[in-house]
């Protein structure tokens, strides 16, 4: 396969799809605007940062997967490429425990005020009285946002600094999730307004998307403490920033923050921002999982999803239809020829059934088949009859069915 890195990677990812035959093309200063003008030929794009917008997309003539190195997808054209068939897919995990680090990292920095105390010491200034004036983390509750991988983490490091951990409710919660929650001490609460209103700190740890860019917004602000800590290191876009400003105008709120709203596309540049240049915020440069342990997991994580995908397999992909609409699911039984599945599938095409889902399985010593074939359309008796005279197909069967036509 032809693979471009539109970021810098570790360089062990190149070297091992390299000794497995890829042509790799490492261009990290590639962006959002000139990216198009470089994608042609590739089958598969990997980013971090950088931006992947429709025009990218629709200039990918051989393009099948965009691959995030990280965990999120939000500077990816998501809908774009479903429309497209282009797979988009990402890392999810190998960087929590760096982000994870740095949160905690920066409520230890706003706790005992260590970025301002050091620039006063480079200044010249001694000034032991005011920044002896430190809260502790130590019994505070910590209520946290998004119980992920990243959540976890935090949670195993709070609790060894002796904090309280609680997270709001969540029926559809992952139970390997809710077990290690209940094995780290972690309380469940009612609801985020219960949440925030216990909360001495909150840390966010969910994806920009749709039910969550701009959560936090002026009503959440004020159903916090007004002497909190609200810690961010997850997307910028969950924080509406002028509400924020207004809150750490008005109270005794205070924030770590490694990630903006409106970042710089590149590495370097200019970034005017007032949130960043307020003086009750501790801020970062949007470095939450660049640590070298977390690239070299995130380099290897990488391989084995372009690894898998050039097996036939695909891995963490964000854009595949959750439940596609379906009414039934075909078992076929089938001997092992060429043309059997191509027959099926045009008599099924022919009846305007549409296939949903499909895969084809061989079984010991090649003789033989299993096609389970998740269809939308009308099944009757008299389909599954025809199916079954077909040449080299030993049975037909209908499971799973959630609506079955009448024969009539």
């Amino acid at each position: 396969m032809r693979i471009l890195f539109a970021d810098r990677l570790a360089e062990s990812v190149v070297k091992r799809l390299r000794a497995r035959g890829d042509v790799c093309e490492v261009q990290p200063a590639l962006s959002a605007e000139n990216l198009p003008q470089h994608i042609e030929g590739f089958d598969v794009l990997v980013v971090r940062s950088t931006k992947v917008d429709a025009a990218t997309l629709n200039a990918g003539d051989r393009l099948g997967m965009v691959l995030r190195a990280g965990a999120g997808t939000n500077n990816i054209d998501v809908g774009r490429a479903g429309e497209l068939g282009i797979f988009v897919c990402n890392v999810p995990g190998r960087n929590a425990i760096a982000v994870a680090e740095l949160a905690i990292g920066l409520m230890f920095a706003i706790d005992r005020h260590i970025a301002p105390a050091t620039a006063e010491l480079r200044a010249g200034d001694w000034n032991k009285q005011t920044y002896s004036q430190a809260r502790g983390l130590y019994g505070a509750t910590l209520g946290i946002v998004g119980m992920g991988a990243i959540g976890l983490e935090v949670t195993q490091r709070a609790v060894a600094c002796g904090m309280r951990v609680v997270v709001a409710t969540n029926p559809n919660r992952n139970p390997n999730t809710l077990r290690q929650m209940t094995e780290l001490g972690v309380q469940e609460v009612p609801d985020r307004a219960t949440l925030l209103a216990i909360s001495d700190i909150v840390s966010l740890h969910v994806p920009a998307e749709e039910g969550t860019k701009g959560m936090v917004d002026a009503s959440f602000l004020a159903a916090m403490k007004p002497d909190a800590v609200l810690i961010n290191t997850s997307r910028g876009d969950l924080v509406d920033e002028k509400a924020l400003l207004e809150a750490l105008d008005s109270t005794d709120l205070r924030a770590g923050l490694d990630v903006f709203a409106n970042e710089p596309a590149s590495g370097t540049g200019q970034f005017i921002s007032d949130l960043a240049r307020h003086p009750k915020v501790t801020a970062t440069h949007h470095i939450g999982a660049s640590t070298e342990q977390a690239q070299a997991a995130v380099a290897q994580g990488t391989a084995e999803v372009i690894e898998a995908y050039r097996s036939g397999e695909v891995l963490h992909c964000v854009n595949l239809e959750a439940a596609p609409k379906r009414t039934a699911t075909l078992s076929i039984r089938h001997y092992n020829r060429v043309g059997v599945l191509a027959c099926l599938l045009q008599e099924m095409s022919s009846r305007g059934l549409n296939v949903a889902n499909m895969q084809n399985r061989i079984l010991a010593g090649s003789k033989a088949a299993v096609a389970l074939i998740e269809v939308s359309g009308s099944i009757n008796e008299e389909l599954v009859d025809l199916l079954s005279a077909l040449d080299d197909v030993i049975c037909v069967a209908v499971q799973d069915a959630l609506s079955l036509a009448d024969s009539q």
